[in-house]
């Protein structure tokens, strides 16, 4: 992918610039995806806000190819107001009230089945496999990345979620991979990053179940690290930087070490997408019909969170 700021970002912000001062703190990537510069805890935070449903549609995931190479750019610093500040947190997060996100594009997964278009299906992982690894390995930086969870987290959303370095959750989070319903499993990196994390016998349960699990759950399994009660996510995130800003440089340089050791290749990733298309194009029209009712069930999700 192309290393370069996105051209929204300096036509919205006028004085933000990769070498430049940021004066304004929200920097504008497009309607779907902003982010924002917290000097007080060194993070950059990034929210999504995807439409027609809280989902990775493929202009989402561009948008967020274009954050990537932001931060990658930056080299680990800012211009802030005349001051040059680190980014030591990259903080993943929704601006979706209830919703993390809920996964793929199943809408436009289902269309590419049925015109058997496996090059579709593989460009649209690749480009999945493309952010979350990037994000996995923290931008080439020495960056702490962090999800905060603060509601529904769901097949793509929730390995979204496992590629950053610490996950958050607010205690009403809820935690799943639904694709083994409709006869499919999650391949942009749930059972890598789960493997890492909690090993081979308790992923697979997670992946071949479908089963949905509350924060709590998943804190206990060893799945995320933090769960805090519902609407203090923000607030931990900072209470973290804070209680970790003496041993900063040690603790991303285990966080470097751990990818040494137990790391997530991007070879590796790719290759599961393709095992994943191969998958997606056996589908039956069985499948594919349980596939229609969890669009119409994310669009659900979406109109409950709005009306509350």
């Amino acid at each position: 992918m192309d290393m370069h700021l996105p051209p929204a970002l300096l036509e919205v912000t006028g004085n933000t610039q990769l070498s430049g001062n940021i004066e304004q703190s929200e920097l504008f990537f497009s309607d779907q995806l902003s982010a924002a510069y917290d000097p007080s805890a060194n993070a950059i935070w990034s929210r999504w806000t995807p439409t027609p449903r809280p989902s990775f549609n493929p202009e989402l995931l561009d948008d967020l190819a274009e954050y990537c190479s932001f931060v990658t750019a930056t080299r680990g610093a800012v211009r802030w107001r005349g001051e040059s500040l680190p980014i030591e947190y990259s903080v993943l997060a929704s601006g979706v009230p209830g919703v993390f996100n809920l996964g793929g594009d199943l809408d436009l997964f289902v269309r590419l089945i049925e015109r058997q278009d496996a090059h579709a299906l593989l460009r649209y992982g690749k480009a999945c496999v493309d952010v979350l690894h990037r994000n996995y390995v923290g931008f080439g930086l020495p960056v702490t990345t962090i999800s905060l969870v603060q509601g529904e987290c769901l097949g793509g959303g929730f390995e979204a979620a496992l590629s950053s370095d610490i996950i958050i959750a607010e205690r009403h989070a809820r935690f799943g991979f639904p694709e083994i319903l409709f006869n499919l499993f999650p391949g942009m990196g749930a059972y890598s990053f789960l493997d890492r994390r909690v090993g081979r016998r308790l992923t697979e349960e997670l992946l071949g179940t479908g089963r949905i699990y509350s924060a709590d759950a998943m804190l206990a399994m060893g799945v995320i690290d933090r769960v805090v009660d519902t609407g203090q996510g923000e607030a931990e995130v900072s209470a973290l930087a804070k209680r970790n800003s003496r041993s900063r440089n040690g603790l991303a340089g285990i966080a470097r070490v751990r990818r040494r050791v137990n790391g997530v290749s991007y070879e590796e990733l790719l290759d599961v997408v393709q095992l994943w298309v191969d998958a997606a194009l056996r589908l039956t029209p069985r499948d594919i019909k349980l596939m229609h009712r969890l669009v119409a069930r994310q669009n659900d999700i979406l109109a409950c969170t709005r009306v509350h």
